[in-house]
């Protein structure tokens, strides 16, 4: 009789304790489940945190795209895509030779020039990278550094412009004349006696100069909502920056 107790009291501990274990299961599923539906669908504080990410970002590229694809919208900014270190020798010797004095001034500009017809292009590609953004990346991003949602479009769309903006730049620096005064400048300067050859890669060069002026900027203007109220345009980004106050 004992043992048939002692049996049955094993028994129950045993079931209950399976119980514990299969209750306990069952909850932490329904959490995860519910954590997933909240940040999926049902959360609307993520839903804002990404809805005002997004147009910060989205606010952020318009105004960068917008101010450097103007005339002269890159030449006459902090963003200027200055000559490649590769052709600091080509310039300074050419600089005394009759007729390219101002061979530095004048590619610059029509670098500058094809950075900005390209950039027009860039609105598409921003959007695509803004798009893909998820709930989770836009918590992250929030209450990450100053510069996190910059980081985050760069680290997303940066390859894909490149190779985008590629064709867009060769393009751009045909339709500015600069390939063709390039190639001229250093056809003179190969010819000079004693001088290695040399032809620095101009279309990679003006390339990422152009992105990194278009990041640049972004980055001013993630800054400047974080920061400034003023800044917040819209309710949707005064209610999400707001917690960052």
């Amino acid at each position: 009789m004992k043992y048939l107790i002692l049996s049955t009291l094993i028994s129950f501990f045993c079931l209950t304790s399976a119980e514990a274990q299969l209750g306990n299961l069952l909850n932490k599923a329904k959490e995860s489940a519910s954590t997933i539906k909240n940040m999926a669908n049902g959360d609307d504080s993520a839903l804002d945190i990404s809805g005002g990410l997004k147009e910060a970002l989205t606010k952020g590229v318009d105004e960068a795209v917008t101010n450097l694809s103007a005339k002269d919208g890159f030449l006459e900014s902090p963003y200027r895509v200055l000559i490649p270190d590769e052709a600091t020798k080509v310039i300074s010797k050419l600089k005394m030779v009759p007729g390219f004095q101002d061979v530095e001034d004048k590619l610059i500009a029509k670098m500058n020039a094809a950075a900005e017809l390209a950039t027009k292009k860039a609105t598409p590609i921003f959007v695509d990278a803004i798009k893909s953004m998820t709930i989770r990346d836009a918590k992250d991003i929030l209450f990450g550094e100053e510069d996190a949602a910059t980081r985050y479009l760069e680290g997303s769309s940066r390859n894909t412009l490149y190779k985008t903006f590629m064709p867009l730049i060769q393009e751009s620096l045909a339709e500015v004349d600069a390939t063709k005064y390039w190639n001229s400048v250093v056809r003179k300067y190969n010819s000079i006696p004693l001088t290695k050859d040399i032809n620095p890669d101009l279309d990679d060069h003006v390339n990422n100069k152009a992105l990194d002026g278009l990041f640049s900027l972004i980055q001013v203007k993630e800054g400047g909502i974080r920061k400034d109220v003023n800044q917040r345009t819209s309710p949707l980004l005064k209610d999400v920056f707001g917690q960052l106050d």
